[in-house]
């Protein structure tokens, strides 16, 4: 979705529902890196919510949420791969 975000000619319902979806998935993704123990994830992954977060919004103009989503996809990328090979330590150890 995030990708998809960058099309200037996303219709604005588009970006509703990438805030809803964004803000869930990093606040999910920030409780597991808690659960984890990954204090610097938390940090990132929470504000990452809370600057998708569909309540209380960030205004900002389009070129700037374009650099946002892309270091976003960053993110969500770095963040599942850091979960996830500490997940796969707790099996083995």
């Amino acid at each position: 979705m995030l990708l998809w975000a960058l099309n200037p000619e996303n219709p604005y319902g588009y970006y509703i529902l990438l805030r809803w979806v964004c803000c869930g998935v990093f606040a999910y993704l920030a409780f597991k890196a808690l659960d984890q123990g990954h204090q610097g994830w938390v940090w990132v992954l929470g504000i990452t919510a809370a600057v998708y977060n569909p309540i209380f919004r960030v205004h900002l103009t389009r070129e700037i949420w374009s650099v946002v989503n892309v270091v976003t996809i960053g993110i969500a990328v770095a963040s599942v791969f850091a979960i996830k090979f500490k997940d796969e330590k707790h099996d083995t150890a």
